[in-house]
């Protein structure tokens, strides 16, 4: 496990071809955009510079180092406990959702439903692509903080809004309004079915990386972020069921789909619409992800 955690940040990973991430991290140059970081870079085994990614202060300091060095942000604040994820896998959707538009040159808006506190999307859709991201979460000190992280880079304050679902039952209902049109809704909905189910997921990884059974998570990570009623299938049955309202409004639906398992109900489900999907597949280290996307050809 922790070898393919490794494999992660050194880029030795299949990724998609325009990910900056392919090559080994430069911990020189990420430890002098964020001096935080250096307490925490040792060399390994293999003479290979790396950190403890069972840390989660080094984890965070890592990819807050990313940001400010490759996708050029002033600063970047996240607090203990909320979760701070991968860059690299991050970027592949957003590259990802790149090729499945297939346009050059224009004006893309799109949505992020349950942004989080890390905002972590909207930031790489507008310093990637420049694209304009609307991010929404029901948890409002999660907006509060994504909006404060948009507010510490100038650049970022005309392309990324944050809006609050106050009603935790609609996705998408109270957030797009009449009049506008997104390109692409995309979502990394959350993958456990209980606060116990977390847990024991949690415990698991921690036995693997440490041979222990420690609860604390090295991502970090709110009950919000991390798990849900009915787990990722139901929230993305859900997600479908209300797309439709929303056909003539956004060109691509789309979600995280971590279970391979999951796919084949909710294909169902997306053909008994007749709508148009596909499944894009990715992959970081031995870590098996894809993108299910659905449109509505009307």
């Amino acid at each position: 496990m922790v070898f393919q955690l490794y494999l992660l940040y050194t880029g030795e990973i299949s990724m998609h071809k325009n990910n900056k991430h392919h090559e080994p991290y430069n911990f020189l140059a990420l430890s002098k955009a964020n001096p935080a970081l250096k307490p925490y870079v040792f060399s390994n085994d293999y003479n290979n510079q790396t950190i403890d990614f069972a840390d989660s202060q080094a984890v965070y300091e890592l990819n807050k180092a990313i940001l400010i060095l490759d996708y050029n942000l002033t600063d970047y604040q996240l607090p203990k406990g909320y979760l701070c994820p991968p860059i690299p896998g991050r970027a592949d959707y957003i590259h990802h959702l790149h090729d499945l538009l297939n346009v050059e040159n224009a004006t893309i808006m799109g949505l992020d439903v349950g942004v989080g506190a890390n905002c972590i999307y909207p930031i790489l859709a507008s310093q990637i692509y420049d694209w304009k991201m609307v991010g929404t979460d029901i948890n409002l000190e999660a907006v509060n903080i994504a909006s404060h992280n948009v507010s510490l880079t100038k650049s970022l304050l005309d392309k990324i809004e944050l809006r609050h679902q106050e009603n935790p039952a609609f996705l998408f209902t109270n957030i797009i309004k009449p009049n506008e049109y997104y390109h692409f809704t995309m979502c990394n909905p959350p993958f456990h079915s209980s606060e116990s189910e977390a847990l024991k997921a949690t415990k698991r990884k921690w036995k693997n990386l440490k041979g222990n059974t420690a609860s604390e998570l090295n991502f970090g990570g709110q009950a919000h972020e991390l798990w849900c009623n009915g787990g990722e299938a139901l929230f993305i049955k859900r997600m479908i069921k209300e797309s439709v309202q929303f056909r003539t409004q956004v060109g691509w639906f789309t979600a995280l789909v971590a279970k391979g398992s999951h796919l084949p109900k909710l294909q169902k489900q997306l053909d008994k619409l007749k709508t148009e999907h596909q499944i894009i597949n990715m992959a970081q280290g031995q870590k098996q992800s894809r993108i299910l996307a659905w449109r509505f050809n009307d």
